[in-house]
């Protein structure tokens, strides 16, 4: 294969050592863009993509992923993971995630027999070994190699690479899993998981292409940039009837906007009431 010249060498030289790659595929900018140069850089029948088809991924980028994959010619395989089958993973410990990858990297691994000598490998980038991130913990239990960080990829020279290599995906916002939206100790359920992805897509489909709709029990606390607040609190009539129609009893309105990770701040501290003292209580809508 001749190599784009965009890429840079060092992933170049990367994926030369690399016999077969099995993917581990979301459809995000990273995993978008190691399935890319696994399939450009070892061609059509060295590489095969894996998205795993769960109740933890939303739909829409379940579908944008197999776009993504079909316009770029990227073998493809959709999987069902298990990890709802897991009462680990239900019981949403604040390692929940390496419960997930674990079962995804199981299945990852058992499909590797059949390609003798292959590579699983994902999108990790440097920024997020920085992070409270227990999937690597699961990706290391399974020897996944991660191309983007061990060439020393951040997530702007993710983005610019992809910007450069014309990805429909580049701006792309983070699409962490809909299960990451339920803070610790809450179960997860297929119920709450369908309630989030619906509430979030209402967001979409009036403006709020980026945005959070974090399941507290019966109260979707909504998320969205603080520049984009104003703008919701317009809607403030229609996301209350819509967030009710969805089976939500309260809605509120975060007035500090939308961070990611922010379920993490609970880690390893008392989880903090929404209006302790300190804090600006949300904005509540009465439903």
């Amino acid at each position: 294969m001749n190599p784009d010249p965009n890429i840079p060498q060092s992933l170049v030289d990367w994926f030369a050592d690399c016999p077969f790659a099995l993917t581990a595929f979301s459809g995000g900018v990273d995993s978008s863009l190691v399935a890319w140069l696994a399939n450009h850089l070892l061609g059509p029948d060295k590489n095969l993509a894996v998205i795993s088809a769960s109740p933890s991924l939303k739909l829409s980028d379940l579908d944008e992923a197999k776009q993504f994959a079909h316009d770029n010619r990227i073998p493809l395989r959709i999987i069902v993971t298990r990890e709802m089958e897991n009462e680990n993973y239900l019981l949403n410990p604040v390692n929940r995630c390496f419960f997930c990858k674990q079962t995804l990297y199981k299945e990852l691994t058992d499909l590797a027999d059949t390609y003798p000598g292959s590579w699983i490998l994902n999108g990790t980038n440097t920024e997020d070994l920085g992070d409270y991130r227990p999937g690597l913990e699961a990706a290391k239990n399974h020897c996944v190699r991660s191309p983007l960080a061990e060439c020393g990829l951040d997530k702007s020279a993710v983005r610019s690479l992809a910007t450069a290599l014309k990805f429909t995906c580049c701006n792309k916002p983070a699409s962490p899993c809909l299960s990451s939206r339920i803070p610790y100790g809450l179960r997860v359920t297929p119920a709450k998981l369908r309630r989030i992805e619906a509430a979030e897509t209402w967001l979409n489909d009036h403006g709020f292409p980026v945005c959070r709709v974090r399941h507290l029990e019966g109260t979707a606390r909504v998320e969205v940039p603080p520049e984009h607040i104003d703008a919701l609190r317009a809607l403030e009539s229609d996301l209350a009837a819509a967030m009710k129609s969805l089976g939500f009893l309260a809605a509120e309105i975060d007035p500090e906007g939308f961070v990611s990770g922010k379920l993490n701040r609970s880690i390893g501290k008392e989880i903090a009431k929404p209006a302790s003292i300190g804090q600006k209580a949300p904005f509540s809508l009465n439903l």
